[in-house]
């Protein structure tokens, strides 16, 4: 499908709104991996973690490893 930089943005919800679901899907796969580098970096901006240090990070996975163990042992 060939279309023309004319086209707005209410015409191509138009046009995706006619499409089916597996190419619905398909557009998403491709818009999730054509925008991912730009929602990361807003992630990492959001999350600040520049000032976690890697002892942090490390004992937040273990806390979580644990917790998770002893679930397990419980259930």
């Amino acid at each position: 499908m060939s279309l023309g930089s004319s086209i707005d943005l209410n015409q191509l919800k138009r046009l995706i709104g006619q499409r089916n679901i597996d190419e619905k899907l398909e557009l998403i796969r491709v818009l999730e991996k054509d925008t991912y580098p730009i929602r990361f970096r807003r992630l990492l901006k959001r999350m600040r973690i520049d000032d976690l240090s890697y002892d942090e990070i490390t004992s937040e996975v273990e806390s979580i490893r644990t917790q998770r163990y002893n679930a397990k042992k419980r259930a």
